[in-house]
């Protein structure tokens, strides 16, 4: 059984999903948008909307909280994602900050030439 068994395999091994999910939130973060398969950004939606939350709501907090959260984004992030880190806090997060979550958007593209996989594009939605 299955019980409060959380996340998606993507038939990959612990270490190479973790990497996966990593580059794909980086890349969602740096371009606002990507194209990916359907298992894949069903995979990384929630983690992302829960990262803009957190940046979002610590936007008049102290600075130790920030300081807090951000190492907390940084730590789901890995290494090398200061730019990531810092276009997150300082642009993403005031764009939504009157809004109340949803701030992504998954619009079907079709199936990929090659093996038929189902395409989508994950944006950020605009206000």
């Amino acid at each position: 059984m299955r019980h409060q068994v959380a996340g998606h395999k993507l038939n990959r091994t612990k270490g190479a999903r973790l990497a996966l999910r990593r580059n794909l939130i980086k890349q969602f973060f740096t371009y606002e948008r990507i194209r990916t398969t359907q298992a894949k950004a069903a995979a990384i939606r929630g983690e992302a909307e829960k990262m803009i939350t957190l940046a979002r709501s610590i936007q008049d907090a102290d600075e130790a909280q920030k300081v807090a959260a951000r190492r907390l984004v940084a730590a789901r992030l890995g290494n090398n994602s200061n730019a990531v880190i810092k276009k997150l806090f300082d642009e993403i997060a005031p764009r939504f900050a009157g809004r109340n979550g949803g701030y992504t958007r998954v619009l079907k593209l079709g199936p990929r030439f090659g093996d038929k996989a189902e395409m989508v594009l994950l944006e950020l939605v605009e206000e």
